[in-house]
């Protein structure tokens, strides 16, 4: 049997994709959520993964409207 949760049996887990490609905190986080979503925490951890989403986004300049 294996050692794997129920609500990351895929081809790829996710924290192996994230390893491999040397992904940051947040952003590992964002496809850790949505890839368990369906499975485990629903709704949940949708508003998690927007939650870690929105953290990156605010990391951007405003852009000012030109008149």
């Amino acid at each position: 049997m294996s050692d794997t949760p129920f609500h990351y049996v895929m081809k790829i887990q996710p924290v192996e994709f994230i390893v491999k490609n040397d992904i940051p905190f947040r952003e590992a986080n964002i496809i850790k959520y949505v890839c368990r979503h369906r499975d485990k925490g629903g709704v949940d951890d949708l508003l998690k993964a927007a939650h870690y989403l929105d953290m990156l986004i605010q990391e951007y300049p405003v852009e000012q409207e030109e008149d």
